[in-house]
């Protein structure tokens, strides 16, 4: 199936919208709603992980795709997160309802494909509160000795530049990284380094990708600990972050310009696109 732009934009234009526990928790609310009504659209399994944070009760949401196989149906599940909540005073366009909207073309895609192990379509709450959503669901992991596949996290991957020495580099980013910034980082630790290479192997035929992976956990570079992805790093699992880089190009990230009218679609497509020959990859039947 092809990536439905207008589809694509209509999650957008819903999504895109301060979600903020304090300042604006009615639309993180209603985010959390719209994400569990287009799970169940997709035909996934959908749940509910209540966990308690700043005095209150939030949820992660939890859709969950099944191989046709009962053989196949145990098998560890690969993956696929976003968070929905976003900083005070910003309507969150590429962070991260840019993600958001991937994450939903795939739940729409994944019913038409044949799967060799399920597949976990998580939307991640607080990830900007010191990533206390993802904290909750990893810990749950480990606590009851589930294993996983692999986890693919997407943080901003709704801006690109085509406009030369549009992309700034991290301080101390041991590879050559381009100074356009067109591409998708595919970020690893050392233990999802078989992870990283098959997702940015996936992903190369649909658009510029740079693969990095970082020794550790990413302590060295902090910059690459900023999302939902160190969450299952810190747990043992292994997991990429799929990212535009955030404010290493985009000049709105976090501030109240992080706009509809500023993201890329054809970008967002390409992503999308990427994803889907990445999840066949990994959890496509043979």
């Amino acid at each position: 199936m092809p990536i439905d732009h207008n589809r694509l934009r209509e999650d957008l234009q819903v999504l895109v919208g301060e979600r903020h526990p304090i300042t604006s928790p009615n639309r993180l609310r209603q985010t959390e709603s719209y994400l569990h009504h287009r799970f169940s659209e997709a035909r996934l399994i959908v749940t509910t992980q209540p966990f308690l944070a700043l005095e209150n009760t939030f949820h992660n949401i939890i859709g969950t795709a099944l191989p046709e196989k009962r053989s196949f149906q145990s098998a560890p599940p690969l993956i696929l997160a976003a968070h929905f909540d976003t900083v005070e005073g910003s309507p969150g366009a590429d962070d991260n309802a840019s993600a958001l909207a991937v994450m939903l073309q795939m739940a729409r895609q994944v019913r038409a494909m044949t799967l060799a192990r399920p597949i976990r379509f998580i939307a991640f709450n607080l990830e900007e509160e010191n990533l206390l959503g993802s904290q909750a669901y990893t810990s749950l992991l480990r606590k009851n000795g589930e294993t996983i596949h692999g986890a693919i996290v997407l943080e901003c991957v709704g801006y690109a530049s085509h406009q030369p020495n549009s992309q700034k580099i991290p301080p101390g980013v041991p590879i050559a990284v381009p100074t356009t910034g067109n591409f998708l980082a595919v970020i690893g630790n050392e233990r999802s380094h078989h992870l990283t290479g098959s997702v940015a192997q996936a992903m190369k035929p649909h658009l510029p990708i740079v693969p990095l992976i970082v020794p550790g956990n990413g302590e060295k570079l902090p910059d690459t600990r900023r999302s939902d992805h160190t969450s299952f790093w810190e747990q043992g699992f292994p997991a990429v972050m799929l990212t535009d880089t955030a404010n290493f190009r985009n000049p709105h990230y976090h501030r109240p310009t992080d706009t509809l009218e500023t993201l890329n679609l054809d970008f967002i497509a390409a992503v999308a696109e990427g994803l889907i020959a990445t999840v066949i990859e990994l959890a496509g039947r043979p």
